[in-house]
C-alpha cells in the first residue's frame, strides 16, 4: 500500500538521489582520488555527474585516480542514459519481467505520455548510445593516442567521447577543451556527439525508422526546425559580438580557427558544458546570450537539460496564436491543445522560481559580480556545466544550492511539480470570472 501511494516522479527523484549517493561513497574512497576528497567535494562532483552538468570544485584531471575518473564516466553514463533505462536494460537483459510501476517511472524519467513500447525503445536509445560513443572515442584517439601513449590516449578519448555525447561537459584537461582550439577534429566530433545526444532520442528514432519528413512526428519536426534555427542563429550572434574580442575569437591567429571556435561556442550552451575559449573573458553580450541558451537547452528524452526546445517554440507559437486571434495554436498542419500549454506554463513558472531563488541565495552568500553569479545558477539549471570561474569558490551554502539545482533542472521542474499534486483533487465545476491583464 505504501509503495502505491508514491507517486511516480517522486519514484524517480527518489532513484536519481540514492544514485547520487552512491556516487558520493565511492568518490569518497581514498582509491579514487590522490588526495582524499572532503565529502563536501565528492558529493557536489557525484551529483554533477548524474545530473550531467560538468561543474566542478575539483580538477578532475589532476586530482582523481584511475579508479576515480571510471567511477565518473560510469555516473556520468547512468545521468545521460537514464537510471530507469539503464535499469531496464538489465532487467530485460537477464530475461525479468519489467511491472507496470517501473513502465510508468521510466515514461516519466523520458517525458513519454504513453506505456506502449517502451521497452523496445530503451533498447533502441542504449544501442545509439552506445555507438556514439564509441565512434567518438575512435575519432577522438586519433589525436589523443600520438599526443599521450595508448593507454593514456585510449582512455581520454573514450571519456570524453561518453562526456560529450551525454552533455555532462567534464574534461580531464583544466581548461576543458581550451587546448585543442586550433583542432577541428576534437571540436567537430564533441560538438557533434553532444548535438545528437541533445537533439533526442525520440528525433533520433523517427530519422532511422520513418526517414521522410513528411511522415514525422509534430515533436520531431518541431526540435529539428528549432534546433537548425537555434544553432544557426547562435553562431551568427556569437560570432558578431565575440569576432573582434581580443581575449576570445579575436586572439585567434586564422579565420578557419575563429568559424570553429565560433560554431564549437554557439552549440555547447545547449547543455554540453564544453568550452574552446575562456568563459570569463566572453563580453557581457554574449554572456547573457548564453544564458538564454541554456535555459532553452536540447530536447526531451535527450541528454540535455533546459525547458527544452520544443518548450520554447510553444511559447513562441502561442504568442504569435494570440496576436493573430486565431484561439489555436498551430504548427506544420497540427493543432496542440491547451493542456499542452498549461504543462508549458507551468514548466516555465517552475523553472524561473528555480533560478530566480537559487540566484538571490548565491548572491546574499557570496560576494560575486551579478553576472557571474546568474550565469552559473542558469548553467546548473540548464546542467549546462559552463561556468565564469567561480564554481571553485563556492562556500559550503553555495555548494548545496547549485547541487540542489543541478538535481531539480536534471529530474525536470514539471517533476517536481507533479510531486507536488500527489492528490488530485475530484474535478468542480466552478462559475467563469474575469480578470483584468495588462
Amino acid at each position: 500500500m505504501l509503495r502505491r501511494s508514491i507517486p511516480t516522479p517522486a519514484i524517480l527523484a527518489l532513484v536519481y538521489l540514492s544514485w547520487i549517493l552512491i556516487g558520493t561513497t565511492l568518490l569518497w574512497l581514498p582509491i579514487s582520488s590522490v588526495d582524499s576528497l572532503s565529502f563536501n567535494q565528492a558529493f557536489f562532483t557525484s551529483t554533477s555527474a548524474i545530473t550531467v552538468t560538468g561543474l566542478s570544485v575539483i580538477n578532475i584531471g589532476a586530482e582523481l585516480t584511475l579508479f576515480g575518473q571510471i567511477i565518473l564516466a560510469l555516473l556520468i553514463h547512468l545521468g545521460g542514459m537514464g537510471l530507469m533505462t539503464f535499469a531496464i536494460v538489465i532487467l530485460s537483459s537477464f530475461g525479468m519481467p519489467v511491472t507496470l510501476s517501473q513502465r510508468r517511472i521510466l515514461r516519466d524519467e523520458m517525458g513519454l505520455t504513453t506505456l506502449s513500447g517502451l521497452v523496445d525503445l530503451v533498447w533502441a536509445v542504449f544501442k545509439i548510445v552506445i555507438l556514439c560513443e564509441l565512434v567518438g572515442a575512435v575519432l577522438m584517439s586519433f589525436i589523443f593516442v600520438p599526443e599521450f601513449g595508448w593507454s593514456k590516449g585510449l582512455w581520454n578519448a573514450l571519456f570524453h567521447s561518453v562526456s560529450a555525447f551525454n552533455n555532462a561537459g567534464f574534461s580531464l584537461f583544466s581548461d576543458s577543451f581550451m587546448g585543442y582550439h586550433d583542432n577541428p577534429l576534437i571540436l567537430l566530433t564533441a560538438a557533434t556527439q553532444f548535438m545528437i545526444g541533445g537533439i533526442g532520442f525520440i528525433v533520433l528514432t523517427d530519422i532511422a525508422v520513418v526517414k521522410k519528413w513528411r511522415n514525422f512526428s509534430l515533436h520531431t519536426r518541431i526540435m529539428i526546425t528549432g534546433t537548425i534555427i537555434l544553432l544557426v542563429s547562435s553562431v551568427l550572434i556569437i560570432g558578431l559580438l565575440e569576432w573582434t574580442n581580443p581575449n576570445t575569437v579575436g586572439a585567434l591567429p586564422n579565420t578557419a580557427q575563429k568559424i570553429y571556435a565560433v560554431m564549437f561556442e554557439a552549440a555547447t550552451p545547449r547543455t554540453a558544458g564544453f568550452n574552446s575559449l575562456d568563459t570569463s573573458a566572453l563580453r557581457d553580450s554574449t554572456a547573457l546570450f548564453m544564458m538564454i541558451l541554456m535555459v532553452i537547452g536540447g530536447g526531451s528524452m535527450s541528454t540535455a537539460g533546459g525547458i527544452k526546445v520544443t518548450t520554447a517554440a510553444f511559447l513562441l507559437l502561442a504568442t504569435i496564436a494570440f496576436f493573430r486571434n486565431t484561439g489555436r495554436v498551430r504548427a506544420f498542419g497540427y493543432s496542440i491543445g491547451l493542456d499542452q500549454g498549461l504543462k508549458v506554463m507551468a514548466l516555465t513558472t517552475i523553472s524561473l522560481f528555480i533560478i530566480l531563488l537559487g540566484l538571490f541565495v548565491i548572491i546574499a552568500t557570496h560576494d560575486f559580480d551579478f553576472l557571474d553569479a546568474a550565469f552559473e545558477v542558469v548553467s546548473a539549471f540548464g546542467t549546462v556545466g559552463l561556468s565564469r570561474g567561480i564554481t571553485g569558490e563556492l562556500n559550503l551554502i553555495g555548494e548545496l544550492v547549485i547541487c540542489v539545482i543541478m538535481f531539480l533542472g536534471r529530474i525536470g521542474p514539471l517533476t517536481l511539480g507533479v510531486f507536488m499534486m500527489s492528490k488530485t483533487p475530484p474535478l468542480t465545476k466552478f462559475p467563469e470570472g474575469k480578470i483584468f491583464l495588462g
